[in-house]
């Protein structure tokens, strides 16, 4: 089976701002996350990581998420997170600085329609 290429999907929102990981979330996507990181800090509202579509994390995605953690003024919430991603949270104790959520609360969401911005 083929590796599906990792991507990152930035929306902002009205009210919280939305991190989507798909893929490989691996050193491939290092400049991606960087800038993932970079327009949530500039958006300013609370942040959701939505993890469901990610089939593989490396270090370069854990980094990532200590980093938000330890940047954003409020918890930042996980959302959806598969086993692989999960291990990895309890392994390295980042998901200790997370909320990780098993439902997506995202119904209460509103998106202007031109505010998402794709990266990867």
């Amino acid at each position: 089976m083929a590796s599906e290429p990792g991507s990152v999907h930035v929306i902002v929102g009205s009210e919280r701002t939305r991190i989507v990981l798909s893929g490989e979330v691996d050193a491939d996507l290092g400049a991606d996350l960087q800038e993932a990181t970079a327009d949530a800090e500039r958006a300013g509202l609370p942040i959701d990581v939505d993890a469901h579509h990610v089939t593989f994390m490396d270090s370069s995605g854990v980094a990532f998420l200590a980093r938000l953690s330890t940047r954003s003024p409020t918890r930042v919430r996980l959302i959806r997170v598969p086993p692989t991603v999960r291990f990895l949270l309890e392994v390295t104790r980042i998901g200790e600085l997370l909320d990780v959520v098993d439902e997506d609360p995202g119904s209460d969401m509103t998106f202007p329609a031109d505010l998402g911005e794709e990266r990867g």
